[in-house]
């Protein structure tokens, strides 16, 4: 028994295209972007965030971005407003 799959292909390769196209505008952005997970740490980093902030990519990646990439000043509130967020109620 065959099946044909071309719509199946055609679609997973415009995901890709869209995927790949999203990630170049990330990180080529005049803008710091970064990406955290559920437990603070970091998932994205891109270009300008490097740039601006002094760590490399290589460098936060998998590391708790408020224990590890905000200054103690802002610690506190920084963590609030990500609490919030990820809470849903930000």
């Amino acid at each position: 028994v065959g099946q044909d799959i071309t719509e199946l292909n055609q679609v997973m390769a415009e995901s890709k295209r869209v995927a790949d196209d999203l990630m170049r505008i990330i990180e080529n952005a005049n803008a710091p972007i970064f990406g955290i997970d559920t437990m603070g740490k970091v998932t994205e980093w891109n270009a300008k965030a490097s740039s601006l902030l002094g760590f490399t990519k290589a460098e936060t990646m998998g590391k708790n971005l408020v224990a590890n990439f905000i200054t103690e000043e802002f610690k506190n509130s920084v963590n609030d407003v990500l609490t919030a967020a990820l809470m849903g109620t930000e």
